[in-house]
């Protein structure tokens, strides 16, 4: 289990996010934006968030996000990947869950 930040990649589609991932109060920066400012849709934010939802760690990491490439619902899909990978890389037993 590591306890520094972590850089995990996702891709859907054309969509690429940069996931940083380390322990916090569960701040969610999407290219400088919060999270809810910049997916207008609760839907795809609700999405981005459950990872952190169905590992029960939603406010337990900070999450900075880069995302370029395709629209928003490839851009959530993403995103979404990279924050599995990243809850995978720091707890391999949430890998199941994921």
């Amino acid at each position: 289990m590591s306890t520094n930040s972590t850089l995990k990649v996702g891709r859907r589609k054309t969509a690429t996010a940069r996931v940083h991932l380390k322990q916090g109060p569960g701040k969610i920066l999407i290219n400088g934006k919060e999270a809810n400012v910049y997916f207008k849709t609760e839907n795809l934010y609700q999405e981005v968030l459950q990872p952190l939802k169905v590992t029960n760690t939603l406010g337990n990491y900070d999450a900075d996000i880069n995302v370029s490439g395709g629209g928003f619902t490839g851009q959530a899909g993403a995103i979404k990947l990279g924050i599995a990978r990243a809850l995978v890389h720091y707890n391999e037993d949430l890998a199941g869950v994921l």
